[in-house]
């Protein structure tokens, strides 16, 4: 898919569905996160840019995911999180992304509430990897993605709970967890 189709897409879903950022009571008690969906024109069209998480971090070691991270005061909103994390921990410069709309809030088991943003990356940009918080960046097809035959549904123990989760495998990596979730919110948006 270019990116003209997607914008076009993703832009008249936006309108035909009713803004629901509302949280409920225990979503409030949830510390407030945000990531950046980057998207990158590439040949053969739209690529997603992933973050594979350092090994010795305490949330989600090792885990695929979109950069981003916990709101700070000083970030003023959510997708200025979205965006400063991005920076620091991939090293996109913040006026090479260019964001165009979010996707619903999503509350982790983890216990965070967090904001995807979408936004169009500078296919020309380079990345500089924070290894205290990245081990490596790499990029998926959107079409790939978008494709619902590629998910799976797997069952997991979180909290002494049973929850399921999406799967995708993509060569040699596991997305699955918030970030398999948001994709889906993806899908099922880009599907009105």
């Amino acid at each position: 898919m270019d990116k003209q189709t997607f914008l076009n897409r993703f832009l008249f879903h936006h309108q035909q569905v009713s803004d629901k950022k509302s949280l409920n009571a225990d979503n409030k008690r949830l510390k407030k996160a945000a990531v950046l969906v980057p998207l990158v024109k590439r040949r053969q069209g739209l690529n997603i840019i992933f973050t594979e998480r350092a090994l010795h971090l305490r949330h989600h070691p090792g885990q695929v995911s979109f950069p981003g991270g916990k709101y700070e005061q000083s970030d003023g909103s959510l997708q200025h999180t979205a965006l400063r994390e991005t920076e620091e921990e991939i090293g996109i410069l913040q006026n090479q992304i260019n964001v165009f709309g979010s996707l619903p809030q999503l509350p982790t088991v983890s216990g965070f509430v967090v904001s995807p943003y979408l936004g169009f990356v500078n296919s020309n940009h380079s990345t500089l990897i924070d290894p205290q918080e990245v081990k490596s960046v790499f990029e998926v097809p959107l079409e790939y993605l978008l494709n619902r035959d590629n998910f799976h549904k797997q069952h997991l123990l979180a909290n002494k709970k049973r929850h399921y989760t999406y799967c995708i495998a993509y060569q040699n990596r596991m997305i699955w967890g918030a970030t398999a979730q948001m994709i889906i919110n993806l899908q099922k948006h880009l599907a009105g």
